[in-house]
Order: structure tokens, then sequence, then C-alpha cells
């Protein structure tokens, strides 16, 4: 991926949808009043030094978008890890991120799903470990599931650890076939045994082609169609009853 990531273009093209920011938030809102149910993007980690906002990345302002056409409010927070041994003060931030997205009254507060991209997905273990009632799903699209070589992890953050807890909350996991992030494929293939073997949910969506951050890097029908299969992912836990 170059250097201007940030103006990567998403592989669709949804309508743009009102966006408000509200400190460390962006909310991208769907039409009606609401309340309506919420998706708290939480995007990859660690960044490289002087990235810009990754609110302000049009992968990003493509799923919001995405997710506020499908009637449902999109959440794509901002936080910075600079030192993995920080990881417990950036997970205890997301939480309370979180809560104040729950408390905004065009929020539906237990209709929640959160979805995570890249490196920032050791940061769903404490989610997938024990998640409150109102968390309906988790979504992890080229997910970091184990550290990448030489990287000293709090044991509390290894997601594949998390699954022995006990908890069912249902997950939705996009793979790129062609992830050329060191480890990163055998960290899902591990992650899909563990979640079988404690018969935890999970909908895998497969872009067999695709490479690490396909949704901005291959413009094919098939990253377009694997988008649209996690969306449409999303929205069925979250809608369900």
């Amino acid at each position: 991926m170059d250097d201007a990531v940030e103006q990567q273009p998403f592989v669709l093209a949804p309508p743009a949808a009102p966006v408000e920011r509200h400190g460390q938030v962006d909310l991208h809102l769907p039409a009606g009043p609401g309340p309506h149910p919420v998706v708290v993007v939480v995007h990859g980690a660690p960044l490289p030094p002087g990235a810009p906002d990754p609110r302000d990345w049009l992968l990003y302002r493509g799923y919001g978008a995405l997710l506020a056409e499908q009637g449902l409010v999109a959440a794509v927070i901002s936080y910075r890890v600079t030192d993995l041994a920080g990881l417990p003060t950036t997970a205890d931030e997301i939480a309370g991120l979180v809560e104040s997205v729950r408390a905004d009254p065009r929020v539906d507060p237990q209709r929640v799903v959160l979805w995570f991209f890249s490196g920032g997905s050791l940061l769903s273990a404490d989610w997938l470990r024990a998640a409150p009632d109102w968390v309906r799903g988790i979504a992890l699209t080229y997910p970091l599931l184990v550290p990448l070589p030489g990287w000293e992890v709090p044991a509390r953050f290894l997601p594949l650890d998390a699954l022995g807890a006990g908890s069912t909350t249902p997950v939705v996991l996009t793979r790129a076939g062609q992830d050329k992030l060191p480890g990163l494929l055998a960290g899902i293939a591990a992650f899909l045994d563990a979640a079988a073997q404690v018969g935890r949910p999970v909908r895998l969506v497969e872009v067999p082609d695709g490479q690490h951050a396909f949704d901005i890097l291959d413009h094919t029908e098939q990253s377009r169609e694997a988008v649209r299969a996690a969306r449409d992912a999303v929205v069925d836990l979250i809608r369900a009853d």
C-alpha cells in the first residue's frame, strides 16, 4: 500500500451520508430520526507515523456510507497505538467511545455490532471473551489475530485465547486469500479451527484473489461482492431478534 492510503478509493460508491464529528467519533447517519442500530468501526493499527486520521480515509468513509445506506448508524472511531504495551489503555478508551455512541439518542443501544479491521482486530479480544448482550456480533476484516513476528502483545489481546471463555457472540470474518502480512492467514485458519472446537458461530466471507486491503486495492467484482456480503452479514446480525 502506498503512502497515500487515505486517498485510495473504496471499491463501492454508496451515496454519501451526513457525517457528524464528535471528538474521536464520526457518525455517518441514515435517514430518519431513529433510534437506529449502530456499527462501531475500529480501524487498523498501529498506524504509520504521521498517518492522517483514518476517519478521513476514503476506505472508512466508504464503509460509513455503505452502512448508513442500510439504515444503520456507522460510528467510525479514531485512536492511536504507538506502543503495544499501551493496548490496555487503548482498549479502555475504545470501550468508553462505544458507550458514548450508545448514549446518542439516535442510536439503539441494544443493537450494536463492532467491526474491526486489520491490526485493530487484536482489540477484539475483550469483546470476543465476554461481550455484553447488546453486542449482536463482531465483524473482522482481513484481521490480524496473532501478533506479527517480534511483537510483544499483552496476553489479554490474543483473540484465539479469548474464544475459550464461553461467549457465543457470533462473528463475521472476511478473509483475503492473497494476504501477505506475515502469519495473518495462518492466524485466521487457527482462529476458525478454535471457533469450531468451542462452537462459536462464524460466517466466513472469502475473497480468494484479494490482497490485504482488497477493499481499496483490488477493484474487481469479487471484491465488491465480498464487501456487500460482509455488509449483509452485519445487517443480519444487528437486525436479528
